[in-house]
């Protein structure tokens, strides 16, 4: 009777993924990881058009923190305002769509809120001194 043979390589049959040089297995890993790398290059392209978003998104809210801390310091008002950040904090958990957990979304909004409270500061010490 017939043995049956293993037509795998001794690379594959142990798991591996490495093909023998030259070969059309080879040639096909190369371009899926081609491919593959294409891919990942559109979203890393994707996500620099976002950031250049936030970006501009995060410099004009920080423009209205300063405005808001000089009309504040026109007021006499101080600048922090714990009902108002509570507000925003648990306005943006609640409006989160996701797939950043509520959680998450606090956490990156009180970074920008501290910086904006920072700026704020800022403009009311830049006011003192003028």
């Amino acid at each position: 009777m017939a043995e049956k043979r293993d037509l795998k390589t001794p690379a594959a049959a142990s798991g591996g993924a490495a093909a023998p040089p030259g070969s059309m297995s080879e040639a096909t890993d190369s371009l899926r990881r081609r491919a593959e790398d294409g891919a990942i290059d559109e979203w890393r392209r994707r996500i620099d058009m976002i950031d250049e978003q936030l970006m501009r998104l995060l410099n004009s809210r920080s423009a209205c923190a300063v405005e808001i801390g000089k009309v504040k310091r026109a007021l006499g008002l101080p600048v922090y305002s714990p009902e108002r950040e509570a507000w925003i904090l648990e306005r943006v958990m609640r409006e989160n769509p996701g797939p950043l957990d509520p959680t998450a979304v606090r956490r990156v909004f009180e970074r920008i809120i501290d910086e904006s409270r920072r700026l704020e500061r800022l403009a009311v010490d830049q006011e003192k001194k003028e």
